[in-house]
């Protein structure tokens, strides 16, 4: 009887070719290796000599990429993008292991290839431009690890004659850039030059938001960008959090947009509502002023018109054991009797507060909008202890799906079956039973 062949034996994977040992495999190589797969064991063998080789086949290989003209077909573009992200890999993990400086050389010759590629590669899906986006961290890591002194000449070069490219990959990978490096990157392209404008001046921007200055960042921005109220507002909002409050002062009232006429607007004589940049720099402005309890009233005026849960935090961090409770009783009351029911349900349930988000569906149940998309969810965190406002959501849920003309799909049978169920053993009842529930929805 033949014997049932052993098929993990034949199956491949990395264990069952190590067994058949370097010198067979070798030879496999050599007989059946792809043109492509052959220049990448060039390079593997390069690797292994050290430094100087693998930097010399890296450079035959960048070259020939770079001289051809050949335009690259939908068929062939995978091949392509494989062989790029395998000499990004190469660069960036292999040589940059045996030469820092030698891979950075290498990695901007690797990023210039670009301009040209996408003239001769059918890039429909814009894979191409993706590959090169993501080797951006890898950059701004390998030059930090440089330092300033060296890698800073080669970025700013960089930057100075092929800014259209280098500005998008500086910038996308600014978030790995040293602070020392960014540093020096600010200088090279502000330094006694006109004011940035431009793609100059979105990259002299992230910059100046990596190396902490404030005024470079500021001398980003045009006149006109300057005058815009949102853009005013976070002016006055940075130089406060800078220890400079008369100039964030200034650049507050600046970014003040008075009503039509001079005049305050509406029966109360309160000033023109502004931005809600203006009202979180107005706080910011007012703590470097020291003007401590001017800035919580202003957190206050703030959460009672957005019910923003940062600014409620900040005041809650600031008061001892027990203030902190009657405060956040305060923000609960204030969120009841919010105008819009479901930004108030948003608030509670993310706080979270499910007590009083139950309290408020129960009291506040005609204004329910079931198209609200956190239904769901928020349907599961109250089933369990507080099933009637749990019921109430289903059924806002369910009444506008039929409003919207779904008929009865797969969802409603759901929402259905899940409102029966809720519904048992219902006492409120002002709460309609299911069976009136399913005649009014039919």
């Amino acid at each position: 009887m033949v014997r049932r062949p052993a098929t993990a034996k034949k199956a491949l994977s990395e264990a069952n070719l190590a067994a058949l040992g370097a010198e067979r495999l070798a030879a496999l190589l050599m007989e059946t290796a792809s043109p492509a797969l052959k220049r990448r064991l060039r390079l593997e063998l390069a690797a292994e000599a050290g430094a100087a080789d693998l930097a010399f086949e890296l450079d035959k290989r960048l070259a020939a990429l770079e001289a051809s003209k050949t335009r690259v077909s939908w068929r062939k573009r995978p091949e392509l993008l494989a062989e790029l992200k395998s000499l990004q890999t190469l660069i960036v993990q292999r040589l940059a292991g045996l030469d820092q400086g030698l891979a950075l050389d290498r990695l901007v010759v690797w990023f210039d290839l670009y301009p040209a590629l996408t003239r001769r590669v059918q890039d429909p899906k814009g894979e191409l431009a993706l590959i090169f986006d993501a080797a951006s961290s890898d950059l701004s890591a390998l030059a930090s690890q440089l330092g300033p002194e060296v890698a800073g000449p080669v970025l700013g070069e960089a930057l100075a004659t092929r800014l259209s490219e280098w500005a998008v990959w500086v910038g996308r990978g600014v978030g790995a850039l040293s602070p020392e490096l960014a540093r020096r990157l600010l200088v090279d392209l502000t330094a006694g030059k006109a004011q940035p404008t431009g793609r100059l001046a979105l990259v002299v921007r992230r910059l100046a938001d990596r190396a902490g200055d404030l005024d470079a960042w500021i001398l980003s921005l045009s006149d006109a960008d300057r005058k815009k109220p949102d853009t005013a507002a976070e002016i006055a909002r940075r130089l406060a959090l800078d220890g400079r409050p008369g100039p964030a002062r200034r650049a507050l009232e600046a970014a003040f947009v008075p009503s039509p006429g001079g005049r305050p607007r509406g029966k109360t004589g309160e000033p023109a509502p502004q931005v809600e940049a203006w009202y979180a720099a107005e706080i910011a402005v007012l703590e470097a002023e020291g003007e401590g309890t001017a800035a919580d009233a202003a957190r206050w005026a703030l959460f009672e018109r957005t019910l923003a849960p940062d600014a409620l935090r900040a005041l809650l961090a600031k008061l001892a054991d027990f203030e902190d409770v009657v405060a956040l009783d305060r923000a609960f009351a204030i969120a009841a009797t919010f105008g819009d029911l479901m930004k108030a349900l948003t608030f509670l349930m993310d706080w979270p507060a499910y007590r009083e988000a139950a309290a408020l569906i129960l009291q506040r149940r005609s204004e329910l909008r079931g198209s609200v998309n956190d239904l769901p969810a928020w349907t599961e965190r109250l089933s369990a202890r507080h099933p009637q406002a749990a019921l109430l959501l289903v059924r806002a849920r369910a009444v506008a799906l039929r409003r919207l003309g779904a008929g009865f799909n797969d969802e409603l049978a759901d929402l259905i079956v899940e409102a029966e169920s809720l519904a048992v053993g219902l006492t409120d009842e002002t709460i309609p039973s299911h069976a009136a529930f399913l005649a009014e929805l039919r």
